[in-house]
């Protein structure tokens, strides 16, 4: 199982790696809404500083756990770029190319 934070981190840097791989090129699709569903299971922390954790749960793990125990969320991403706060081309160009 894996954090929600860290899928979110790893769905930014593969998000990121398709822009810097679209670049030049002279087709480029602009990036709307990301919608995510995925089963989680959620976890608290003992102690002071008691934290709730959100685990992804992969459909074999899922599986082996009792209903009960985890949830099915889904939530919607809308990717904007810091420094325009404009949806990001997976280009990552504004100009179009000629090939």
């Amino acid at each position: 199982m894996i954090e929600l934070s860290e899928m979110v981190r790893e769905l930014r840097r593969e998000l990121v790696a398709a822009i810097a791989e679209g670049d030049g090129e002279r087709l480029r699709f602009e990036l709307g809404p990301v919608e995510i569903e995925a089963s989680v299971s959620v976890s608290k922390e003992a102690g002071g500083d008691a934290k709730l954790r959100f685990w992804i749960v992969d459909s074999g793990a899922a599986a082996k756990l009792a209903r009960s125990d985890t949830q099915r969320i889904t939530f919607t991403l809308h990717p904007r770029l810091t420094d325009s706060g404009t949806s990001p081309l997976i280009s990552g160009d504004d100009a179009p190319h000629e090939r």
